[in-house]
């Protein structure tokens, strides 16, 4: 059983750095979990599963075999059928995908610079240097009288009608 305090807090930055995608750091606060506690108990079993998939997701695919060769001799059996899986998908060949599948992402950094169109700290558009505001239309067009009519003779006739 665990009895180092730290261990939760290891293993919880561990996996909340794994989902936010920082895999190094994950894989450090994994190792120094592990570090605290007994590889062949449960705890160590699961943390070294979250290892194995770290190192994959960092592109280490040579640590993260070997580790899960070692788990699929662990103690407790799920672990043990959790790792031939994951040793499964590790050891499949990879298939070769056609570009045609694939989303090309430009690079960003080949774009010019552009000035931004909100100053900082102000909420006021800037609008862009060689951009013209054309002339406002004011003439007054009839609309909202048009449209009051109608309204009135709408509910002139629903009157009628009751």
């Amino acid at each position: 059983m665990n009895t180092n305090p730290q261990f939760p807090s290891q293993f919880a930055r561990g996996r909340a750095a794994f989902e936010r995608g920082e895999y190094r750091l994950s894989v450090q606060s994994f190792e120094e979990a592990l570090q605290e506690i007994s590889p062949n108990s449960r705890s160590g079993g699961e943390i070294q599963t979250w290892l194995v998939t770290a190192y994959q997701a960092m592109g280490k695919l040579d640590e993260a075999t070997s580790l899960c060769r070692q788990l699929t001799t662990h103690p407790i059996y799920d672990i043990r059928n959790q790792a031939k899986q994951i040793l499964y998908i590790l050891e499949a060949p990879r298939l070769q995908r056609p570009d045609a599948w694939m989303s090309k992402i430009p690079d960003l950094e080949k774009l010019p610079d552009s000035e931004p169109k909100y100053q900082k700290g102000q909420n006021k558009y800037k609008p862009p240097k060689n951009e013209e505001i054309g002339p406002i239309n004011t003439q007054d067009n009839r609309f909202i009288w048009v449209a009051l009519g109608l309204v009135l003779a709408l509910l002139g006739g629903l009157f009628w009608l009751s």
